[in-house]
Protein backbone atom coordinates (compact mmCIF):
# COMPACT_ATOMS: atom_id res chain seq x y z
CA UNK A 1 0.00 0.00 0.00
CA UNK A 2 1.29 3.47 -0.92
CA UNK A 3 2.05 5.90 1.88
CA UNK A 4 -0.56 8.56 2.56
CA UNK A 5 0.07 11.73 0.55
CA UNK A 6 1.67 14.57 2.46
CA UNK A 7 -0.30 17.77 3.00
CA UNK A 8 1.38 21.04 4.00
CA UNK A 9 0.04 24.31 5.33
CA UNK A 10 2.14 27.30 4.26
CA UNK A 11 1.33 30.40 6.34
CA UNK A 12 1.81 33.96 5.20
CA UNK A 13 4.99 34.16 7.27
CA UNK A 14 6.65 31.59 5.02
CA UNK A 15 5.22 33.02 1.80
CA UNK A 16 6.67 36.40 2.75
CA UNK A 17 9.98 34.75 3.65
CA UNK A 18 10.30 33.29 0.12
CA UNK A 19 9.10 36.32 -1.86
CA UNK A 20 10.20 39.42 0.05
CA UNK A 21 13.15 41.12 -1.60
CA UNK A 22 12.95 38.81 -4.63
CA UNK A 23 10.64 40.92 -6.77
CA UNK A 24 12.65 40.39 -9.96
CA UNK A 25 12.37 36.63 -9.37
CA UNK A 26 8.59 36.99 -9.07
CA UNK A 27 8.51 38.81 -12.42
CA UNK A 28 10.44 35.91 -13.98
CA UNK A 29 7.99 33.33 -12.58
CA UNK A 30 5.05 35.38 -13.90
CA UNK A 31 6.65 35.69 -17.34
CA UNK A 32 7.17 31.93 -17.60
CA UNK A 33 3.53 31.38 -16.64
CA UNK A 34 2.35 33.84 -19.31
CA UNK A 35 4.46 32.02 -21.89
CA UNK A 36 2.95 28.65 -20.91
CA UNK A 37 -0.52 30.20 -21.11
CA UNK A 38 0.16 31.70 -24.52
CA UNK A 39 1.53 28.36 -25.75
CA UNK A 40 -1.73 26.62 -24.78
CA UNK A 41 -0.22 24.68 -21.88
CA UNK A 42 -2.64 25.91 -19.24
CA UNK A 43 -6.31 25.60 -18.39
CA UNK A 44 -7.87 28.79 -17.01
CA UNK A 45 -11.68 28.59 -16.69
CA UNK A 46 -13.86 31.56 -15.86
CA UNK A 47 -13.67 32.81 -12.31
CA UNK A 48 -16.74 32.21 -10.15
CA UNK A 49 -18.07 35.15 -8.13
CA UNK A 50 -19.93 34.53 -4.89
CA UNK A 51 -21.95 37.65 -4.09
CA UNK A 52 -24.21 38.56 -1.18
CA UNK A 53 -27.59 40.35 -1.41
CA UNK A 54 -27.06 42.07 1.94
CA UNK A 55 -23.45 43.14 1.13
CA UNK A 56 -23.34 44.13 -2.55
CA UNK A 57 -19.83 45.60 -2.34
CA UNK A 58 -18.33 42.34 -1.07
CA UNK A 59 -17.54 39.14 -2.93
CA UNK A 60 -15.54 35.93 -2.80
CA UNK A 61 -14.00 34.68 -6.03
CA UNK A 62 -12.91 31.16 -6.98
CA UNK A 63 -10.14 30.94 -9.58
CA UNK A 64 -9.54 27.33 -10.68
CA UNK A 65 -6.64 26.68 -13.02
CA UNK A 66 -4.05 24.21 -14.25
CA UNK A 67 -0.49 24.88 -15.39
CA UNK A 68 1.58 22.42 -17.42
CA UNK A 69 5.23 22.44 -18.35
CA UNK A 70 7.78 22.64 -15.58
CA UNK A 71 5.15 24.04 -13.16
CA UNK A 72 2.90 20.96 -13.46
CA UNK A 73 0.14 21.70 -10.97
CA UNK A 74 -3.63 22.05 -10.66
CA UNK A 75 -5.32 24.20 -8.05
CA UNK A 76 -7.68 26.95 -7.02
CA UNK A 77 -7.46 30.34 -5.32
CA UNK A 78 -10.32 31.42 -3.05
CA UNK A 79 -10.07 35.17 -2.51
CA UNK A 80 -12.45 37.42 -0.59
CA UNK A 81 -12.78 41.14 -1.16
CA UNK A 82 -14.64 42.97 1.62
CA UNK A 83 -14.01 46.74 1.23
CA UNK A 84 -15.54 47.51 4.64
CA UNK A 85 -12.56 45.79 6.27
CA UNK A 86 -10.41 48.85 5.61
CA UNK A 87 -12.37 50.95 8.11
CA UNK A 88 -11.64 48.29 10.74
CA UNK A 89 -7.92 48.34 10.04
CA UNK A 90 -7.90 45.08 8.06
CA UNK A 91 -6.83 44.65 4.43
CA UNK A 92 -9.72 44.46 1.98
CA UNK A 93 -8.63 41.10 0.55
CA UNK A 94 -7.89 37.74 2.14
CA UNK A 95 -7.16 34.50 0.35
CA UNK A 96 -6.11 30.87 0.50
CA UNK A 97 -4.88 28.67 -2.34
CA UNK A 98 -4.94 24.89 -2.76
CA UNK A 99 -2.38 23.03 -4.90
CA UNK A 100 -3.35 19.62 -6.35
CA UNK A 101 -1.06 16.91 -7.65
CA UNK A 102 -1.47 16.44 -11.42
CA UNK A 103 -1.15 12.64 -11.27
CA UNK A 104 -3.43 11.73 -8.35
CA UNK A 105 -5.49 14.88 -7.96
CA UNK A 106 -4.74 14.89 -4.24
CA UNK A 107 -4.26 18.34 -2.70
CA UNK A 108 -0.76 18.63 -1.29
CA UNK A 109 -0.62 22.18 0.06
CA UNK A 110 -2.75 25.04 1.34
CA UNK A 111 -1.11 28.47 1.20
CA UNK A 112 -2.05 31.84 2.61
CA UNK A 113 -2.53 33.64 -0.67
CA UNK A 114 -3.13 37.36 -0.20
CA UNK A 115 0.63 37.87 -0.51
CA UNK A 116 0.82 35.59 -3.55
CA UNK A 117 -2.13 37.41 -5.13
CA UNK A 118 -0.58 40.83 -4.56
CA UNK A 119 2.85 39.68 -5.76
CA UNK A 120 1.58 38.07 -8.95
CA UNK A 121 -0.55 41.15 -9.70
CA UNK A 122 2.44 43.41 -9.20
CA UNK A 123 4.73 41.08 -11.10
CA UNK A 124 2.34 40.95 -14.05
CA UNK A 125 1.96 44.73 -14.22
CA UNK A 126 5.69 45.36 -13.78
CA UNK A 127 6.46 42.87 -16.55
CA UNK A 128 3.99 44.65 -18.85
CA UNK A 129 5.41 48.07 -17.97
CA UNK A 130 8.92 46.87 -18.76
CA UNK A 131 8.16 45.15 -22.06
CA UNK A 132 5.74 47.77 -23.38
CA UNK A 133 7.96 50.72 -22.50
CA UNK A 134 10.97 49.01 -24.11
CA UNK A 135 8.96 48.31 -27.27
CA UNK A 136 7.79 51.91 -27.21
CA UNK A 137 11.33 53.23 -26.93
CA UNK A 138 10.38 55.54 -24.06
CA UNK A 139 11.15 54.77 -20.41
CA UNK A 140 8.70 56.53 -18.05
CA UNK A 141 10.27 59.06 -15.68
CA UNK A 142 7.24 60.08 -13.59
CA UNK A 143 5.11 57.38 -11.96
CA UNK A 144 1.64 58.15 -10.63
CA UNK A 145 -0.52 56.01 -8.35
CA UNK A 146 -4.31 56.30 -8.26
CA UNK A 147 -5.18 54.26 -5.19
CA UNK A 148 -2.68 53.57 -2.43
CA UNK A 149 -3.49 50.18 -0.96
CA UNK A 150 -1.52 46.94 -0.77
CA UNK A 151 -1.32 46.49 -4.55
CA UNK A 152 0.17 49.97 -5.00
CA UNK A 153 2.86 49.18 -2.42
CA UNK A 154 3.73 45.85 -4.03
CA UNK A 155 3.79 47.36 -7.50
CA UNK A 156 6.09 50.18 -6.43
CA UNK A 157 8.52 47.59 -5.03
CA UNK A 158 8.38 45.47 -8.19
CA UNK A 159 8.91 48.44 -10.51
CA UNK A 160 11.90 49.53 -8.45
CA UNK A 161 13.34 46.00 -8.50
CA UNK A 162 13.37 45.77 -12.30
CA UNK A 163 14.99 49.13 -12.87
CA UNK A 164 12.31 51.79 -13.16
CA UNK A 165 13.12 55.28 -11.91
CA UNK A 166 11.04 55.47 -8.72
CA UNK A 167 12.49 58.68 -7.33
CA UNK A 168 9.64 60.91 -8.60
CA UNK A 169 6.22 59.60 -7.68
CA UNK A 170 2.77 61.18 -7.66
CA UNK A 171 0.00 59.94 -5.38
CA UNK A 172 -3.77 60.39 -5.22
CA UNK A 173 -6.33 58.56 -3.11
CA UNK A 174 -9.96 59.37 -2.39
CA UNK A 175 -9.04 59.02 1.29
CA UNK A 176 -6.32 61.62 2.02
CA UNK A 177 -5.03 59.74 5.06
CA UNK A 178 -4.33 56.69 2.87
CA UNK A 179 -2.41 58.85 0.40
CA UNK A 180 -0.35 60.34 3.21
CA UNK A 181 0.48 56.89 4.57
CA UNK A 182 1.65 55.74 1.14
CA UNK A 183 3.71 58.91 0.76
CA UNK A 184 5.49 58.07 4.00
CA UNK A 185 6.18 54.55 2.73
CA UNK A 186 7.61 55.94 -0.50
CA UNK A 187 9.75 58.44 1.38
CA UNK A 188 11.25 55.63 3.45
CA UNK A 189 12.12 53.91 0.17
CA UNK A 190 13.94 57.00 -1.10
CA UNK A 191 11.23 58.38 -3.37
CA UNK A 192 10.10 62.00 -3.49
CA UNK A 193 6.32 61.67 -3.42
CA UNK A 194 3.94 64.47 -4.39
CA UNK A 195 0.35 64.36 -3.16
CA UNK A 196 -2.25 65.38 -5.75
CA UNK A 197 -5.60 66.71 -4.61
CA UNK A 198 -7.34 65.65 -7.84
CA UNK A 199 -7.15 62.62 -10.08
CA UNK A 200 -6.87 64.85 -13.15
CA UNK A 201 -3.75 66.54 -11.83
CA UNK A 202 -2.11 63.18 -11.16
CA UNK A 203 -3.04 61.71 -14.55
CA UNK A 204 -1.75 64.72 -16.48
CA UNK A 205 1.59 64.68 -14.63
CA UNK A 206 2.35 60.94 -14.98
CA UNK A 207 4.26 59.07 -17.71
CA UNK A 208 3.44 55.73 -16.09
CA UNK A 209 0.04 55.63 -14.41
CA UNK A 210 -0.84 52.86 -11.96
CA UNK A 211 -4.58 52.54 -11.28
CA UNK A 212 -5.31 50.30 -8.29
CA UNK A 213 -8.61 51.26 -6.69
CA UNK A 214 -11.85 49.59 -5.66
CA UNK A 215 -13.93 51.76 -8.02
CA UNK A 216 -16.99 49.86 -9.31
CA UNK A 217 -17.50 52.10 -12.36
CA UNK A 218 -15.47 54.42 -14.62
CA UNK A 219 -14.40 57.78 -13.19
CA UNK A 220 -11.46 58.55 -15.52
CA UNK A 221 -13.60 59.33 -18.52
CA UNK A 222 -12.09 62.37 -20.27
CA UNK A 223 -9.64 61.38 -23.04
CA UNK A 224 -8.11 64.89 -22.88
CA UNK A 225 -6.50 64.00 -19.53
CA UNK A 226 -4.40 61.47 -21.47
CA UNK A 227 -3.27 63.78 -24.30
CA UNK A 228 0.37 63.27 -23.23
CA UNK A 229 -0.05 59.52 -24.00
CA UNK A 230 1.08 57.82 -20.78
CA UNK A 231 1.55 54.10 -20.25
CA UNK A 232 -1.38 53.02 -18.06
CA UNK A 233 -1.49 49.93 -15.85
CA UNK A 234 -5.24 49.41 -15.53
CA UNK A 235 -4.98 47.05 -12.55
CA UNK A 236 -8.42 47.58 -11.03
CA UNK A 237 -10.01 47.33 -14.48
CA UNK A 238 -13.09 49.52 -13.98
CA UNK A 239 -11.71 53.06 -13.66
CA UNK A 240 -11.27 54.03 -17.32
CA UNK A 241 -14.20 55.16 -19.43
CA UNK A 242 -14.91 53.57 -22.84
CA UNK A 243 -13.77 56.68 -24.73
CA UNK A 244 -10.34 56.45 -23.11
CA UNK A 245 -10.06 52.75 -23.99
CA UNK A 246 -11.27 53.20 -27.56
CA UNK A 247 -8.65 55.87 -28.22
CA UNK A 248 -5.78 53.87 -26.73
CA UNK A 249 -3.42 51.10 -27.76
CA UNK A 250 -4.82 48.21 -25.70
CA UNK A 251 -2.93 45.19 -24.42
CA UNK A 252 -4.79 42.55 -22.36
CA UNK A 253 -3.55 39.52 -20.48
CA UNK A 254 -6.34 37.35 -21.92
CA UNK A 255 -8.95 38.71 -24.32
CA UNK A 256 -11.89 36.48 -23.43
CA UNK A 257 -11.38 36.84 -19.70
CA UNK A 258 -10.94 40.60 -19.82
CA UNK A 259 -13.96 41.37 -21.99
CA UNK A 260 -16.57 40.51 -19.40
CA UNK A 261 -17.87 41.46 -15.95
CA UNK A 262 -18.19 45.18 -16.68
CA UNK A 263 -14.48 45.87 -17.05
CA UNK A 264 -13.41 49.00 -18.92
CA UNK A 265 -12.51 46.96 -22.03
CA UNK A 266 -15.85 45.16 -21.77
CA UNK A 267 -17.72 48.48 -21.63
CA UNK A 268 -15.70 49.64 -24.64
CA UNK A 269 -16.70 46.50 -26.55
CA UNK A 270 -20.35 47.14 -25.71
CA UNK A 271 -20.01 50.74 -26.88
CA UNK A 272 -18.19 49.90 -30.12
CA UNK A 273 -19.94 46.65 -30.96
CA UNK A 274 -16.60 44.96 -31.79
CA UNK A 275 -13.17 44.04 -30.40
CA UNK A 276 -11.04 45.77 -33.00
CA UNK A 277 -9.67 48.17 -30.37
CA UNK A 278 -7.75 45.27 -28.75
CA UNK A 279 -4.22 45.42 -30.12
CA UNK A 280 -2.91 42.20 -28.62
CA UNK A 281 -2.03 40.35 -25.46
CA UNK A 282 1.00 40.57 -23.24
CA UNK A 283 2.04 37.14 -24.56
CA UNK A 284 2.01 38.57 -28.09
CA UNK A 285 4.52 41.19 -26.98
CA UNK A 286 6.62 38.63 -25.11
CA UNK A 287 6.71 36.21 -28.03
CA UNK A 288 7.32 38.68 -30.86
CA UNK A 289 9.05 41.94 -31.62
CA UNK A 290 6.00 44.20 -31.67
CA UNK A 291 6.28 47.96 -31.88
CA UNK A 292 4.20 49.95 -29.40
CA UNK A 293 3.20 53.49 -30.45
CA UNK A 294 4.65 56.46 -28.59
CA UNK A 295 1.95 58.78 -29.94
CA UNK A 296 -1.01 56.97 -28.33
CA UNK A 297 -1.93 56.20 -24.75
CA UNK A 298 -1.00 52.59 -24.02
CA UNK A 299 -3.26 50.67 -21.62
CA UNK A 300 -2.46 47.29 -20.10
CA UNK A 301 -5.57 45.64 -18.65
CA UNK A 302 -4.90 42.39 -16.73
CA UNK A 303 -7.97 40.43 -15.64
CA UNK A 304 -5.76 38.42 -13.31
CA UNK A 305 -5.27 34.81 -14.35
CA UNK A 306 -5.40 31.94 -11.89
CA UNK A 307 -2.47 30.31 -13.69
CA UNK A 308 -0.23 33.09 -12.37
CA UNK A 309 -1.31 32.42 -8.79
CA UNK A 310 -0.65 28.70 -9.20
CA UNK A 311 2.77 29.21 -10.76
CA UNK A 312 3.88 31.53 -7.97
CA UNK A 313 2.37 29.32 -5.25
CA UNK A 314 4.16 26.27 -6.67
CA UNK A 315 7.37 28.29 -6.70
CA UNK A 316 6.91 29.09 -3.00
CA UNK A 317 6.10 25.46 -2.17
CA UNK A 318 9.08 24.09 -4.06
CA UNK A 319 11.48 26.59 -2.51
CA UNK A 320 10.33 25.61 1.00
CA UNK A 321 10.47 21.89 0.14
CA UNK A 322 14.03 22.26 -1.14
CA UNK A 323 15.13 23.81 2.15
CA UNK A 324 13.21 21.35 4.35
CA UNK A 325 10.86 24.00 5.73
CA UNK A 326 7.47 22.58 4.78
CA UNK A 327 5.10 22.18 7.72
CA UNK A 328 3.13 18.98 7.08
CA UNK A 329 -0.16 18.16 8.80
CA UNK A 330 0.18 14.59 10.12
CA UNK A 331 -2.81 12.38 9.38
CA UNK A 332 -4.57 14.95 7.18
CA UNK A 333 -5.67 12.10 4.90
CA UNK A 334 -6.99 9.38 7.14
CA UNK A 335 -9.31 6.71 5.71
CA UNK A 336 -7.37 5.61 2.63
CA UNK A 337 -8.22 1.87 2.52
CA UNK A 338 -10.89 0.81 0.09
CA UNK A 339 -12.01 -2.00 2.38
CA UNK A 340 -10.89 -1.52 5.95
CA UNK A 341 -10.35 -4.72 7.89
CA UNK A 342 -13.08 -5.39 10.45
CA UNK A 343 -12.15 -4.97 14.09
CA UNK A 344 -10.72 -8.06 15.75
CA UNK A 345 -13.19 -9.75 18.06
CA UNK A 346 -12.24 -9.53 21.72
Amino acid sequence: MNAAPAFSVIPGRQVHQVLAGRESEVVDVVERAYRLHGDGRTVNPDSYFLRFPDRPSSRIIALPASVGGEVDVHGIKWIAGFPENVADGLPRASAVLILNDTRTGYPFACLESSIISAARTAGSAALAADRLSRARGVRPARIGFVGTGLIARYLFDHLAAIGFDTTRVGVHDSVPAHAEGFRDYLAAAGATAELHSTTESLVRSSDLLVIATVAPAPHLTDPAWFDHHPLVLNISLRDLGPDVILGAYNVLDDVDHCLKAGTSPHLAEQRAGHRDFVDGTLYDHLAGDRAVPADRTVVFSPFGLGVLDLALAKHVHDRLAATGQLEDVPGFFHDLQRHEAPPTAG
